[in-house]
């Protein structure tokens, strides 16, 4: 098949590409660049694309670095910064997924390819003449909370080249075929903000404003944060407090307040149920038409655990979630993402909401 392969000079991406041109695939290589909200340009890129360059020579493989700067910061990063000010938590990753990767993309390059495949660890499986979106071997590196808003149309397009392989596996092959890039360190961070501190970036736009932090079982100020925008529920670290551990329990953002609660056991950080709104089910409602409770797993952040719970429809695109264990960190604004009860199927995802943060 001709294959559009997204790369990003990780040694991910470069053994994808390693497996598809074993498996006799015609292969052409892009790297989608986003510049700096600064309009200046990224040197993390441009070692990216000296890396990427290189694996494209060493398999002699046509490669095109593709801009798509203007969409991701009118899309992506709109999206992030209104649902900062919101006092809500979003996921740039799974939107820059949706949107740039196998969005934008796809409409003006990947579309020319019969597949489009990436380094990411997600496979997928027919199932009823249907595609479903389905789980790596590998739980710790397992990816597919961050594809969990991609649609039908994108994924019948998409293949995962490393969905059956161990991460240990992935650097062993890049190491035995020499790539260049074997024993680099696999990027962290937020999608394409590359080098850039992410707090930095939500000073640059959003500012300070300092409120207070308020200790919420006794109402007592216990110091100052620099604005709502830069904490989220179930955050601990960077609080500037001591007699810890405090964790962010809840937002008032008319008044620019963090509540917070001490201790690793405190039970405001935790909770069972889990409202969600605007749900987004991949490759069709595998529950058409039930009201009664079905069982699945799920996660409300990127992590290897799947937890196990129940999710009822409550009408239109909302649904209740009720998990059997306690859940720490229910951040309105994330999404959660559910799989079926054996941890194979993603389903999709739906947005958290809640009342630990107050407009």
């Amino acid at each position: 098949m001709k294959i559009a392969a997204l790369i990003s000079g990780g040694v991910d991406s470069a053994v994808a590409v390693h497996r598809l041109l074993e498996a006799g695939h015609d292969l052409h290589l892009f790297y989608i660049r986003i510049g700096l909200d600064t309009g200046e340009g990224d040197c993390s890129a441009e070692e990216d694309i000296e890396m990427c360059s290189y694996i494209a020579a060493k398999y002699k493989l046509p490669f095109d670095v593709v801009s798509l700067h203007e969409e991701y910061w009118e899309n992506v990063m709109e999206y992030a910064l209104r649902t900062v000010r919101q006092g809500l938590t979003p996921n740039p990753d799974i939107m820059c997924n949706k949107m740039i990767k196998f969005g934008y993309f796809e409409q003006k390059w990947g579309h020319e390819f019969d597949k489009t495949a990436t380094g990411h660890y997600a496979s997928t499986a027919i199932i009823n003449d249907k595609i479903y979106l389905t789980t790596a071997v590998d739980p710790v590196k397992d990816q597919t909370d961050f594809l969990a808003r991609i649609d039908y149309n994108q994924l019948s397009h998409l293949m995962f080249p490393l969905g059956d392989l161990p991460k240990a596996q992935v650097r062993q092959i890049a190491i035995d075929t020499q790539m260049p890039n074997a024993y680099r360190k696999d990027s962290q961070g937020i999608c394409f903000l590359g080098k850039i501190n992410y707090n930095d970036f939500i000073r640059r736009h959003l500012g300070e404003k300092k409120g207070p932090i308020i200790e919420l079982e006794t109402g007592r100020k216990l110091g100052e944060h620099k604005g709502f925008w830069f904490h989220t529920i179930g955050q601990r670290k960077g609080l500037g407090l001591s007699g810890g551990p405090w964790y962010v329990v809840k937002k008032n953002i008319h008044d620019n307040v963090i509540y917070v609660s001490n201790g690793y056991d405190t039970e405001k950080q935790y909770g069972k149920i889990l409202h969600l709104d605007e749900m987004h089910f991949i490759s069709g409602n595998p529950w058409e038409g039930k009201c009664e409770k079905i069982e699945i797993t799920f996660k409300n952040r990127h992590m290897p655990e799947f937890l196990p719970a129940q999710i009822t429809h409550l009408g239109g695109m909302e649904y209740v979630i009720e998990s059997e264990q306690k859940v720490q960190g229910i951040a309105p604004g994330q999404f959660a993402v559910i799989y079926d009860k054996d941890k194979h199927i993603c389903y999709g995802s739906g947005i958290i909401t809640g009342q630990n943060v107050v407009i």
